[in-house]
């Protein structure tokens, strides 16, 4: 889960903002705050372009999606998130919807954000798993009892599931001021559950009970909306089973999934209007690259974030401007009816295709990065950078993820994208996708080979957990067991014990 919005606190700056050719001035100022970015459907065989590149065939399914179309509310700033009925009798909760964790979760007691709570007491159907789970997310984090319960979905499968559920306790910097869900719904693999991987995530869960194809996909419907207006007036969809066509425009692109605990994908390139960044692929890729829907902003590696502000401060239509801004910890205002968006380029994403020889880009305009918070009185219109610095690894957050209908095709291991039919601005289009491109010049693998990933680092922390384990256990019978005096053939010693040999 990514990070999110904290209240502001204001203080006015005003400075005077020049173009590159000084042909004219745009007011600006800048606002001081605090900001922390965090049916059953046959998909069908691949079809190639004359190309090579593999693209997706049009989508031919035996029943409607209809029902899911618009089944999410929120925005980037809160979350997005959809309505579940939990429990016996039914429970009806706001779940946010997070493609970067595994656990099913939800407030199992009163929060001064949020007033809404499942009560497992008044569940006839809850099990409890007496088993405590912990879960840290880039900002916030809580603790809970592992059980199961049985739920259901107003706008999802017409089936009544059993789900592993974590009943949170207590909390951390994890429910905020102004969100309206009271739970969180993990979409990733099984790899990253809580406390292992034997706790079945929730979409698992859905696929075998109900038998739908293991594929989901995502729109998000927040381009251009401030992150902090009232209400929830903007809408998305959880799609869950396949794809449905009228959420997109053109073709869908897809790019494997690397490893299957985050959907980890393999970035190649980032440019800036047509200036590509002078980095090494893998600088993209440290320590890895994900498509996160829980994670607000479009997260980059630090070096990749300092090229990026570097660029965009050497090319824009803006001199003077305040680093704070880009750091996160001042808004961007102008006059009302003064846009800024015209004043920075675009922001341009390379993925490995499934054909690894070539690639093809994401292109988002300048308003899904320079994003609307608010307004001043009515006078101004203030924005922020939706773009952070990252020491955890490239995350996709919803900075981008508006501008695009999000496949997390697991069947076939891969992530495809193609342009949102909600991804429009005052009338205009902020994304596009194009391609192929060759990938000719880059590296055979963009991923650094040097660093663990964090998948092969939990394999190796439970196996010398049980070699340990193992050790103490045989220690502890040694040391129980009397010495006795054998034939010297079969005697253990102090030359031969497992103490002297192993433990220095």
């Amino acid at each position: 889960m990514g990070t999110r919005e904290v209240p502001l606190r204001m203080g006015l700056l005003s400075l005077c903002v020049g173009t590159a050719l000084s042909l004219y001035r745009v007011p600006l100022r800048m606002f001081a705050g605090k900001l922390k970015s965090s049916e059953q459907l046959d998909l069908g065989p691949l079809k190639p372009n004359a190309s090579g590149l593999s693209l997706a065939s049009e989508p031919a399914g035996l029943g409607s999606f209809v029902n899911m179309i618009n089944n999410l509310h929120g925005d980037s700033g809160r979350g997005y998130y959809m309505e579940m009925v939990i429990g016996t009798p039914g429970q009806t909760m706001n779940i946010l919807v997070d493609t970067g964790s595994s656990n099913f979760a939800v407030a199992a007691t009163p929060n001064r954000y949020v007033t809404t709570f499942f009560d497992p007491a008044k569940s006839s159907t809850y099990e409890s798993g007496d088993q405590t789970v912990a879960v840290r997310y880039t900002q916030g984090k809580w603790q809970g009892e592992l059980g199961t319960d049985v739920i259901t979905l107003p706008q999802g499968p017409n089936d009544t599931i059993r789900i592993n559920i974590v009943a949170i306790l207590t909390s951390d910097g994890f429910f905020l001021p102004g969100i309206n869900w009271q739970g969180i719904l993990g979409l990733a693999y099984p790899l990253l559950a809580r406390p292992d991987a034997s706790v079945e995530p929730f979409f698992n869960s859905v696929v075998q009970q109900t038998g739908i194809p293991d594929v989901f996909s995502l729109q998000m419907c927040g381009a251009g909306v401030p992150a902090r207006a009232s209400g929830d007036t903007t809408a998305g969809s959880l799609i869950m089973g396949g794809v449905e066509p009228t959420l997109y425009q053109g073709s869908v692109w897809y790019t494997p999934v690397l490893h299957e605990w985050y959907y980890q994908v393999e970035v190649l390139r980032l440019d800036l209007d047509d200036q590509k960044l002078n980095l090494d692929c893998r600088e993209y890729n440290t320590d890895k690259a994900i498509v996160d829907s829980g994670t607000t902003l479009l997260r980059l590696p630090t070096v990749v974030f300092d090229a990026v502000v570097e660029t965009i401060t050497q090319t824009a239509l803006v001199h003077d401007f305040s680093s704070g801004f880009f750091s996160g910890t001042k808004l961007a205002c102008w006059l009302k009816g003064e846009s800024p968006w015209r004043l920075f380029p675009r922001l341009s994403l390379y993925f490995r295709a499934t054909n690894s020889s070539q690639s093809f880009r994401l292109t988002i305009l300048p308003q899904l990065y320079i994003q609307p918070v608010m307004d001043m009185d009515g006078m101004l219109d203030c924005f922020r950078f939706g773009i952070s610095s990252s020491t955890s690894g490239l995350v996709i957050g919803a900075t981008v993820m508006e501008g695009f209908y999000v496949i997390f095709d697991r069947m076939h291991v891969r992530v495809g994208f193609a342009v949102s039919s909600c991804a429009e601005v005052e009338g205009v289009t902020v994304a596009e996708i194009s391609g192929p491109f060759a990938a000719e010049g880059t590296a055979s693998s963009c991923v650094g080979r040097a660093l663990l990933q964090e998948s092969l680092m939990w394999v190796l922390a439970y196996t010398l957990m049980a070699v340990c384990t193992l050790v103490l256990l045989i220690l502890l019978v040694l040391l129980l067991v009397p010495c006795r005096r054998r034939h010297r053939d079969g005697e253990i010693t102090d030359e031969s014990s497992l103490v002297r040999n192993r433990i220095k």
